[in-house]
């Protein structure tokens, strides 16, 4: 059994150190999937990420080991956060208007700074092609399992993330089309996003 098994057997169990352990391990990236299907709203953010855990710790008798703990605590992540978004009627919220002059910034070639570019660009997209957007081409999730969590068929979650692609064309073509020149060495590479 490795070490990651102990601390969760010992978390069933009801040791709180072991319950700490997990949190400080895997608190990051379930923050960072809250945050990405949340959008701009950091509050809202912190409110869901406090209810995952809240969650996973209810579950975690449940947990039966077939998967990960790390893979099994971001589907409730990502469930737990849909919930949350349907509840707030986040996603029947109007799409944000874009100014035509919003996309219009320097092109980076730094990681981070594409990075925060691609985060922007996908908070502006309307809450329910960013969230098709998000668990397709970033959480990896299949078109069916997409209609599953969101109520929606698999046609409507193929329309959506086509609409989505094509508004982050128009809104990072900025970075494709830019001369190299003018963009910023790579010797600014101690800055680039770590590996998620």
């Amino acid at each position: 059994m490795d070490n990651e098994q102990l601390t969760v057997q010992r978390a069933i169990s009801g040791d709180q150190a072991a319950m700490r352990a997990l949190w400080t391990r895997h608190a990051p990236h379930i923050d960072v999937v809250v945050r990405r299907l949340v959008g701009h709203d950091p509050d809202l953010a912190a409110d869901v990420a406090q209810e995952v855990w809240i969650q996973i710790f209810k579950a975690l008798p449940g947990f039966r080991g077939d998967a990960q703990f790390a893979t099994w605590a971001h589907r409730i992540a990502v469930n737990r956060t849909l919930n949350a978004l349907r509840r707030t009627k986040r996603m029947a919220a109007m799409e944000v208007a874009v100014e035509d002059d919003s996309a219009s910034v320097e092109p980076e070639a730094d990681r981070a700074l594409l990075a925060a570019s691609i985060e922007e660009a996908a908070a502006k997209l309307a809450p329910g092609a960013r969230t098709v957007f998000l668990l397709h081409d970033v959480e990896g999730y299949t078109h069916e399992e997409i209609a599953a969590e969101l109520g929606i068929t698999a046609g409507g979650s193929k329309s959506q993330l086509f609409k989505a692609r094509a508004k982050l064309r128009v809104l990072l073509a900025h970075l494709v089309d830019a001369p190299s020149s003018h963009r910023i060495q790579s010797h600014t590479a101690e800055h680039a996003a770590p590996a998620c």
